[in-house]
């Protein structure tokens, strides 16, 4: 008996690290192309990605934002909660953005 409740512990045990390791987290956004806008904030508030990567923002606030590169190389309409604006990043450089409608918020994109 003591054997099988060994086995019975050991097996519950390693179901349940599996079931963790096989949840999503929730520490931020899952890919590493993705950017969500939520708490008036970009997170990451600065990413790198490789050229020919398409970077997507999702708004996850109860307010729109939009997505404005400082040098007009990307402009998004304005974001209501859910919805995503995308761009493919074609050239190396640094890109920084704002939310037009809430100037604080800023992010920076690394293309390498």
């Amino acid at each position: 008996m003591r054997r099988y409740r060994t086995f019975v512990t050991a097996l519950t045990l390693g179901t349940l690290g599996w079931a963790a390791a096989r949840s999503p987290s929730t520490a931020g956004p899952a890919d590493p192309s993705r950017i969500e806008v939520k708490d008036f904030m970009f997170v990451p508030m600065s990413l790198t990605v490789k050229a020919g990567s398409t970077v997507t923002w999702t708004n996850r606030d109860d307010e729109p934002h939009t997505v404005v590169s400082d040098t007009k190389v990307f402009r998004s309409a304005a974001l209501d909660t859910n919805e995503s604006f995308s761009f493919k990043f074609d050239q190396p450089g640094t890109y920084h953005f704002a939310c037009s409608i809430h100037p604080r918020m800023v992010g920076t994109i690394v293309v390498q």
